[in-house]
């Protein structure tokens, strides 16, 4: 076993990456219930010892872990609800019935719909009848979190009051946070605010006990952290102050990336940008407990687009692309010397895909941070591509066939066929891979990944399923029909389980027990 000392992420090891969301099970979407904890047993039956996945916060427009409306709240859609018949606030027979829902894709308003009812059911029999260690418990879990949990909540049910308009369109005396407008909101969206507060306490409690599970198998859980807010958050609108904002509370100024190779309009995410000199002259309080809060989840946090603390780009709020826009300054050095004496930094993933300037490349090995490298992005044939291969990367990275935002790996491979300088690129990989690029091309591409010198090596679990196109997760710049993949119940079949376990082996990834 490792030292108690010893970051989980300087062991050589394995792991794969797949959202709750896409776990099967009977609710219309996958959560954190009875599937994930037997998807814990699978990961340790094929030697893995990283269970990686995306945000577990609120997901936001689009369905979007990334455009979340809190920096905090686990996602209530994640429960399990067989531990709320357990509890006696369900009966066996609510979940007798779920609608029709579909077991390849999540339906996200069905789904939501049908869970929500649910949940709201469970409050009102906790209301009518919990045990005072019950009452007791939450209000412990109020104490501990009370520096998101109340605005949150407030915020959550204010949004569906209104619509889900933005909370900048809302009356201005809540949009300001006058104080005797909030206590009202307050008054008045008691129950709300109680479903809500019920709602995180029992995320808390779900949790702990899949974490508690993921120990007990020697399973690390590996998280996500994505490093702008949406401008329409409870966090945004509870700390003004943090963020660059005009005087009614819209942005100013919002984020993106500029024009590349892949983009000639760049990427105009739209989320807020951070006033990084009033976050300094607060010792980056917020931004410390943000991250002791997704520590306290994970065994490590990956800071998803890691690059923009040394530089970010700034588009004004009226350009309608990211052409527009220019680069700014991150925290840098100032920031990452708090985290470490706050917090330590050992346990945090630099997201460091993109422009790797010098200054990048000094903040994160600076800091000893591991960072990225990807598979598909390694095979360039055309000059200059030969250093980016497998076999250059260093030690102090997690090696992946490919990311949430990528296509999967079968998929990539074929679609390189459509063009002559695809097909240059396909040779390249398959001399590479040592493989014909038929069937078992995933299986050729996942050893590529563990055997490099990578400490980590992350494989999206569809490139284990082998699965093409149909199973990609996320494809970036478009708004609708992402983050809906399901994994089919039975897919892991021990088969495959012992050809990772053997892979995992073999490249000596498998966990050690010496001691």
């Amino acid at each position: 076993m490792h030292r108690p000392d010893q970051s989980p992420l300087e062991r050589r090891s394995a792991g794969l990456l797949l959202h709750p969301t896409s776990l099967p099970g009977p609710h219309g979407a996958g959560d954190i219930g009875a599937k994930a904890h037997a998807f814990v047993q699978r990961l340790a039956q094929a030697k893995q010892s990283w269970w990686q996945m995306l945000p577990v916060v609120v997901p936001g427009r689009g369905n979007s872990p990334y455009a979340t409306p809190t920096a905090f709240a686990g996602n209530p859609q994640l429960l399990d609800l067989d531990a709320l018949v357990a509890r006696g606030w369900l009966a066996q027979s609510d979940l007798a019935h779920p609608p029709p829902l579909d077991d390849d894709r999540v339906l996200f308003d069905a789904a939501e719909a049908h869970r929500t009812g649910l949940l709201r059911r469970a409050h009102a029999a906790f209301v009518a009848g919990s045990t005072a260690d019950d009452r007791a418990a939450m209000s412990a879990f109020e104490t501990t979190a009370a520096h998101w949990l109340l605005d949150y909540a407030l915020f959550a049910s204010l949004a569906r009051r209104f619509d889900g308009a933005s909370w900048i369109h809302w009356p201005s005396d809540i949009r300001d946070r006058e104080p005797a407008a909030l206590d009202r909101a307050r008054a008045e969206l008691a129950e709300d605010i109680a479903f809500e507060i019920f709602c995180q306490w029992r995320f808390d409690v779900d949790w702990n006990a899949l974490r508690d599970a993921a120990r007990t198998h020697g399973v690390s859980l590996l998280g996500d952290l994505p490093i702008f807010m949406d401008v329409n958050s409870a966090d945004v609108w509870a700390n003004r102050r943090l963020f660059d904002l005009l005087a009614d509370g819209s942005p100013r100024v919002v984020a993106g990336v500029p024009p590349d190779a892949f983009s000639a309009t760049g990427q105009r995410w739209g989320n807020a940008l951070y006033r990084w000199d009033v976050l300094a002259s607060e010792g980056y309080r917020w931004w410390l407990d943000r991250l002791a809060s997704s520590l306290a989840r994970f065994d490590a946090v990956r800071i998803d687009h890691f690059i923009g603390l040394s530089r970010y780009w700034e588009i004004p709020v009226d350009e309608p692309t990211a052409i527009g826009g220019r680069f700014v300054p991150g925290p840098g050095d100032a920031f990452l010397d708090t985290v470490r004496r706050e917090l330590g930094t050992s346990r945090i993933v630099a997201e460091d895909l993109g422009i790797l300037t010098p200054e990048v490349v000094a903040l994160r090995d600076g800091f000893g941070l591991p960072g990225m490298r990807v598979l598909q992005f390694s095979f360039d044939p055309g000059p200059g591509g030969e250093p980016f291969r497998p076999h250059h990367y260093p030690e102090n990275s997690i090696a992946y066939t490919g990311t949430h935002d990528n296509d999967t790996s079968v998929g990539w491979y074929r679609a390189l066929g459509e063009t002559d300088a695809g097909r240059a690129e396909q040779a390249l990989v398959r001399e590479y891979a040592q493989t014909d690029g038929g069937g078992g091309f995933h299986w050729a591409f996942i050893d590529v990944a563990h055997r490099t010198a990578s400490r980590l090596a992350i494989v999206p679990v569809q490139d284990v399923l082998g699965l093409g196109t149909e199973a990609r997760m996320n494809r970036p710049g478009t708004a609708e029909g992402n983050w809906a993949w399901r994994m089919r119940e039975g897919s892991l079949t021990d088969g495959t389980l012992e050809r990772l376990a053997e892979a995992t082996e073999r490249h000596t990834r498998a966990p050690r027990r010496d001691g």
